[in-house]
């Protein structure tokens, strides 16, 4: 990315602000990008204790600060980054404007997921509205936000829009006694063009090419597949990230023909299982590796990308760039005690009794990418949660005359395919951890984007 001479390119020292900052994904993914930390928040308390118990593994040696009632200030370099615990609208943000190149955050989901009620704008969860009172407060360079694919349905398709559209104008703020759908129409007159059609394109982020005003922000979302990018889980989503507009960023070439340019693939897991590249690295009993070439599709595609990662990859330590150690094995026998077969090397690796397969719950198959990790009511959401095992049992009710074994998939095991670092420590029961991970933002898709913004930022010499 970027057309810059080399020795013109010179080393940035970049800040980010995270809202909902929950177990840390993104955090952890924008820090690892290169950004320096200036304030952190989350309203949840065992989310905050898992921040402030992972932050010196995860997010470097500066560390993390609880801080209650007083207005956030911009820590100096080498000093820890303030949490703030608490609701969000609480917070005053006005001292960090100037101050941040990215603002980061996943706003709850609740109201916008497949899994929830689906209430959309009339949810008092809805926290988008904070988000675009905090790009007033703060003037961030850029904004990346992160949320449920279920934000595109078609029911809330309209107030997608309004939301792009109030990210695009964020400083002409709304008449609390007018509706979001009368705001949104003067949001469109303003932005010159009454025709919603345009807007929904995004090929210019919904303003003029020459707008170089410092009130109004190039916005762009489109949806992705977390394993496109190299998690080792199936995880559909949609990413909105805005360009301060005086900043000249060239939203199309340097940033969404990068972002969008599919880098892992499925053809490419399939080609690898049939040139046998992938079970060199997975030593599997013949009937595995049998069960799963029979079940290729008979058309695979030739591409440039690299193989989707699985969830084999992921507990063999093959589930990043980082090759880690394999995990231990899991002990069937000693489920019911809830044995820990982690220790302090892989903290939460607990095995957990009462897995089930059930109609519309199946399990989570070794040789392909994770299911969709949930929070759920409990954090355990049928098969979601449930892995099947290479042991088989023989079971004449069964077309195959076998029955695969099942077990529930251990915290650590899913924070592996949320890509966290081993180093990450869940705060609370294990349902609370599942949450926390399920709410997340894999580490590695949010480096992905953070890193893919700091390259624009560095394209257009910002």
């Amino acid at each position: 990315m970027g057309d810059q001479p080399e020795e013109t390119k010179i080393p940035r020292s970049r800040t980010s602000v995270e809202l909902f900052a929950g177990g840390g994904g993104l955090a952890m993914g924008v820090h690892r990008a290169g950004f320096r930390p200036l304030l952190f928040n989350e309203f949840n308390r065992r989310a905050c204790e898992t921040l402030l118990a992972s932050a010196r593994r995860t997010l470097g040696d500066d560390g993390l600060v609880e801080v209650r009632e007083t207005t956030p200030v911009p820590p100096r370099v080498g000093e820890p980054a303030p949490l703030y615990p608490g609701d969000v609208r609480d917070l005053d943000l006005r001292k960090f404007e100037g101050e941040v190149d990215v603002l980061a955050g996943g706003p709850p989901c609740q109201p916008f997921s497949a899994g929830g009620v689906a209430k959309g704008d009339e949810d008092k969860r809805n926290m988008f509205p904070a988000v675009f009172n905090a790009v007033r407060e703060m003037r961030p360079k850029a904004v990346i936000c992160e949320n449920v694919r279920g934000l595109l349905r078609p029911s809330f398709s309209d107030y997608f829009e309004y939301i792009r559209n109030e990210l695009r104008l964020p400083f002409m703020e709304r008449d609390p006694r007018k509706t979001w759908q009368e705001h949104n129409g003067a949001l469109m007159g303003a932005l010159g063009d009454p025709d919603p059609a345009r807007h929904k394109l995004d090929i210019d982020g919904g303003l003029p090419v020459d707008d170089r005003s410092a009130d109004r922000y190039r916005v762009i979302a489109f949806p992705v597949n977390a394993a496109d990018y190299g998690v080792p889980q199936i995880r559909n989503r949609v990413v909105i990230v805005a360009f301060r507009a005086d900043l000249g960023v060239d939203i199309v070439r340097d940033f969404a023909a990068h972002v969008r340019r599919r880098r892992y693939s499925d053809d490419a897991l399939h080609r690898s299982m049939q040139d046998g590249s992938y079970w060199a690295r997975h030593d599997v009993p013949p009937h595995v590796k049998e069960r799963v070439m029979a079940r290729l599709p008979e058309v695979i595609k030739e591409d440039k990308c690299l193989p989707w990662r699985t969830l084999r990859d992921a507990i063999k330590g093959y589930g990043t760039d980082e090759e880690l150690p394999a995990l231990p094995k899991v002990d069937l026998t000693r489920l019911e005690e809830k044995h820990d077969f982690g220790g302090e090397r892989f903290p939460g690796h607990i095995g957990w009794p009462g897995a089930r397969i059930y109609k519309g719950h199946t399990p989570n198959e070794l040789d392909r990418p994770a299911k969709t990790v949930k929070a759920g009511v409990h954090g355990v959401p049928g098969g979601e949660s449930v892995m099947e095992l290479d042991k088989r049992l023989e079971d004449p009710t069964s077309p195959e005359g076998w029955r695969y074994r099942h077990r529930y998939m251990t915290v650590r095991e899913t924070a592996r395919v949320m890509t966290f670092p081993d180093e990450w420590i869940g705060s609370g029961p294990r349902g609370e951890q599942m949450r926390q991970l399920g709410n997340a933002v894999p580490v590695v898709l949010g480096e992905f984007f953070a890193r893919a913004v700091a390259d624009a930022l560095d394209a257009a010499g910002q």
